[in-house]
């Protein structure tokens, strides 16, 4: 039976160069969403605080994120969101930077493109 090698220097320097910020970044996002939905569904797991703290540190590293990734990100984390109001009842919840509040059209939903073209009319004696 043979024991494992430790990797060279060299294997060790190859591995470092190959290893990119983004994906680190988007793979611990990933986790800390993936996390905060655990918190929040699983009963023998259920944490509302360490949920909320995974939310707040994805949300936190969001500016960071590629933009070919930042739409999936901010998809997954607002199902988080939705389901951590869900589960703890909590009504103060923040919007995402560049997300409408509660209440306001989506962007791209019917609603908000007839808000769009509603403004757009013109009313005699406006």
């Amino acid at each position: 039976m043979s024991t494992p090698q430790e990797p060279t220097e060299e294997q060790l320097l190859e591995a470092l160069r190959r290893v990119k910020v983004d994906d680190v970044l988007l793979q611990t996002m990933a986790t800390l969403v993936n996390l905060a939905g655990q918190k929040l569904s699983i009963p023998e797991a259920k944490d509302p605080a360490e949920a909320k703290k995974a939310i707040d540190a994805a949300r936190a590293m969001l500016p960071l994120a590629p933009e070919e990734a930042a739409g999936q990100i901010k998809d997954a984390l607002s199902q988080v969101q939705m389901l951590y109001v869900r589960e703890t009842g909590a009504a103060g919840v923040e919007p995402q930077p560049g997300e409408p509040a509660a209440g306001e059209p989506q962007p791209g939903s019917d609603e908000a493109e007839r808000a769009k073209a509603r403004s757009k009319i013109w009313i005699p004696g406006s």
